[in-house]
């Protein structure tokens, strides 16, 4: 993609996100994603209806009348986005193909993250590590995090979501909010998953298509795996094969929902087919209820 062209997509990207950051939800995230703690700000004069277990009794006992001490929140946060962008993600039968949606849901999230005065990171992988962009903020920080994402040519062609993982792991100093952007078909994540769960608050947020779990009865089908190769060829217009289909894509689902619960990770699903930022929006008001 030209320069020139890269960079026209980048400002409808970010006019597109934009709107749906400040107009729908900026606020459930930041209701959502409290910060670190308070930190302690000045001392006033009480005044009617103040929480008096907030008196500065050293102060109050110089000046002769109440003082309270005033905190604010700490604001900032360190957000992280692990972005599966392995071939898996180049289906679709929606206008949008999984890859496109992650692109777009990153950069809501990055966009919503700059605009709270949080730092935003950006790590891209597919069998390997193939972008990472230490945690900043500002905006010409997230204008490159949007770049990166739009303009990415991945070279490898499965998905180790587990390299990817111990990763962030090892660099990831401070705890840190990390969003994993991912169809979760990978191998061996669970341990990995686990470990960064102790340090880290981890959300895995499931991109699907509806014919990954449902096929129509459209005859005899060849289905392609992207990532390996390998070709079957199914018979749709039957009935028993469709339903086998479907119970072994539940079967996946479920697997995937009690490893993320074992490993205490939250989880966000979003399809091809609808529009993600309603899930975000339910999921951050969950969250802040939780909270």
């Amino acid at each position: 993609m030209l320069t020139e062209d890269l960079m026209r997509e980048v400002r409808r990207l970010q006019v597109r996100t934009r709107r749906r950051v400040e107009g729908l939800f900026a606020g459930e995230y930041h209701s959502a994603f409290k910060g670190r703690g308070i930190e302690f700000a000045e001392v006033r004069e009480y005044e009617a209806g103040d929480d008096v277990r907030s008196i500065d009794w050293n102060v109050t006992a110089r000046a002769g009348r109440p003082f309270i001490k005033r905190f604010i929140e700490e604001r900032e946060l360190t957000v992280m986005l692990v972005v599966d962008m392995s071939r898996s993600g180049a289906f679709s039968t929606s206008a949008k193909d999984k890859s496109r949606v992650a692109v777009e849901l990153s950069a809501v999230l990055a966009l919503a993250a700059v605009q709270n005065n949080d730092r935003v990171g950006l790590l891209i992988f597919t069998d390997r590590v193939e972008l990472f962009l230490p945690p900043k903020k500002g905006r010409n920080h997230v204008l490159r995090v949007l770049r990166e994402l739009l303009n990415f040519e991945p070279r490898g062609t499965g998905t180790v979501l587990a390299g990817a993982l111990d990763h962030v792991g090892r660099l990831l100093k401070r705890r840190s909010v990390v969003f994993v952007v991912s169809d979760f078909v990978a191998p061996d994540f669970d341990q990995p998953l686990r470990l960064i769960g102790r340090k880290h608050e981890v959300i895995a947020v499931s991109v699907s298509d509806p014919r990954e779990r449902h096929l129509p009865a459209a005859g005899l089908v060849e289905l392609l795996d992207a990532e390996s190769g390998q070709r079957i060829v199914l018979d749709t217009s039957s009935r028993r094969q469709r339903a086998e289909f479907a119970r072994l894509a539940e079967r996946d689902d479920e697997v995937l929902s009690r490893l993320l619960a074992k490993a205490k990770v939250d989880r966000i699903r979003v399809s091809t087919e609808k529009p993600f930022v309603p899930e975000l929006m339910r999921y951050f008001r969950v969250r802040e209820r939780r909270r």
